[in-house]
């Protein structure tokens, strides 16, 4: 026998529905429904699944935001420094150097947290890297030399998408 019985969705309760939660199996409807490959999944399953990847402590998101922090504005002052020799020529410098810079700034940092997972760790770091380049660039604006300051920008532009997807496993090739 099928059953008859009218029931509604969990948190729209004027709406009926013949659709449920295939891990909780609680009623719902479609706009509070997530397709998965396996099957439609209410909002609250999906939010608990999402948490076992955060693994995160409160303490990360200042390690990481420290750690890419002084290697950011090391590398920064460095960029600078240089740059106030070389003139046009630190922009392809930078670009170069940016590459192998971001990698390692997102490796050490990826230490220091102990490979603790977070996307808003993730976004700590990459605020780290450009916070870390400001001083920099702000000194060298005020002293007059605006090469370098150009260089550090194409460096930040470079360097933070690196940190950012190096921390958070997107790999871009295989």
């Amino acid at each position: 026998m099928t059953d008859t019985s009218v029931t509604y969705c969990y948190a729209h309760p004027t709406r009926e529905t013949s659709l449920r939660c295939k891990r909780c199996e609680r009623p719902m409807c479609a706009s509070c429904a997530v397709r998965t490959p396996t099957g439609y999944v209410c909002k609250d399953c999906v939010r608990a699944q999402q948490k076992t990847f955060d693994t995160a402590m409160w303490f990360d998101y200042l390690i990481g935001f420290g750690v890419t922090f002084i290697l950011s504005l090391i590398a920064s002052s460095l960029i600078g420094v240089i740059g106030s020799f070389l003139g046009f020529y630190m922009i392809f410098l930078a670009v170069a150097v940016g590459g192998g810079a971001g990698a390692f700034i997102a490796d050490v940092a990826l230490r220091a947290v102990s490979k603790r997972r977070s996307k808003a760790l993730f976004t700590s770091c990459a605020v780290g890297v450009v916070v870390g380049a400001i001083p920099v660039m702000v000194a060298l604006f005020f002293v007059g030399n605006i090469m370098p300051v150009i260089s550090i920008g194409v460096y930040i532009v470079i360097v933070t998408p690196i940190v950012y997807s190096r921390l958070s496993g997107i790999q871009l090739t295989r």
